[in-house]
Formats: C-alpha cells, structure tokens, sequence
C-alpha cells in the first residue's frame, strides 16, 4: 500500500503541484480513507520527502542506463533530455520551485544530490566528446559542468521563461543546442545538425 501511495503522491505533486495538493485528494485518488496513508505515513512533509527521493533515485538510475548504452556524447544528451522529460510530466506546475518555497530543507537535500550527480554526468560526457574529437579540445569541463547545471535551473524559472511562450519540451531542445554548439568541433557540429534534423522531422 506504501508503494501505491507514494506512486500516486508522485504523480499528482508533478501534475499539480506540492502545495495544492492534499492528503484527501491524494486518499480520494486511490480510494482509500485519509487515516490509511498516516498508517504510513505520519504527515505530508514525510510522504513529500519520499516521493521526491524516490523519483531521484528512479531517475538517477535510468540516466545511468543510458549512459551505459556508450551512445556518443552528443546523442547521450539528447536521450537524457528525452528520458527526464518523459518522468517529469513536462513539470506542468514548476515543481521545484514548489519545493523550495514550501519545502526547503527537502529541495536543499535533494539539490544538492542533483547538482553532484549532474556534475559528475556532464564531466564525464565532455572528457568523452574531447577523446573522440566532438567536442573541442580547449574546453574548460568544471566551467562548462556548472554553467551547465545553472542554465538547466534558470529556465525551469517560470519568471523569466513563462510556460505559454516557452514549452518546456521546445525549452529544453534549444537550451540543449544553445549548450552543445559552444563546445562542439566541427566533426561534433556534423552530427549535432544531424540529429537535430532528424528531431524536426
């Protein structure tokens, strides 16, 4: 029953948000009386903390798959950006920011564990794209790995890019060009315009 709880908790704190959504809402969802989720659970902070460590941990593991896979770096972005958005529902109501205002010791906890395994992920991908020439062989990598992560958090930021003029999806392909045509070779920048042709078609 746990697992279905939290399962269900997850999905409707991704389409509606931490703050809108309540324990009755999340019973009424699964059919079952409010008292059986604080069987599991002792209050909403605790299953917020849950889902969201599940869904990191779930999501950390499947980016692990990919890169497994030994695509090329260019493309092993491209299937991250596909497989992150595929889990997060296109973040209709910008969950992070949710967190962070309603639940900040949980957003600094699992920041933090995001920002390492990004940095890690992205170090990674460039010492790749260098060996194998795709990528520029002057880059600085921790420059590039933090400005990385900080654009990816800028324009979850519905403040400055608002959701009806920028779709998440549309969002993230062109942050993720914008940040590979800076650090492609020209051999990288072949294969780039490949895939982003074969994206539009």
């Amino acid at each position: 029953m746990k697992e279905k709880i939290r399962d269900t908790a997850t999905k409707l704190f991704l389409e509606r948000g931490f703050k809108s959504i309540t324990m009755d809402d999340i019973a009424n969802e699964i059919g079952i009386s409010k008292k059986t989720i604080y069987s599991e659970y002792s209050n909403k902070t605790e299953l917020v903390e849950d889902c969201v460590m599940h869904k990191y941990c779930d999501m950390s593991e499947g980016i692990d798959l990919i890169i497994g896979m030994d695509e090329n770096p260019i493309q092993e972005l491209y299937e991250i950006k596909k497989y992150v958005l595929s889990h997060l529902n296109d973040e209709k109501t910008s969950p992070q920011f949710q967190l962070m205002k309603y639940y900040p010791k949980i957003h600094k906890n699992i920041n933090s564990m995001h920002y390492n395994k990004m940095h890690k992920c992205v170090l990674s991908n460039i010492e790749r794209g260098v060996q194998q020439e795709i990528y520029r062989d002057n880059l600085d990598s921790e420059f590039i790995a933090r400005i990385y992560y900080s654009g990816l958090n800028s324009i979850k930021d519905q403040n400055i890019f608002q959701q009806n003029r920028f779709p998440v999806s549309k969002l993230m392909d062109s942050f993720l060009e914008y940040h590979l045509r800076g650090i492609v070779s020209p051999k990288g920048k072949k294969i780039l315009n490949i895939i982003i042709n074969s994206n539009q078609e």
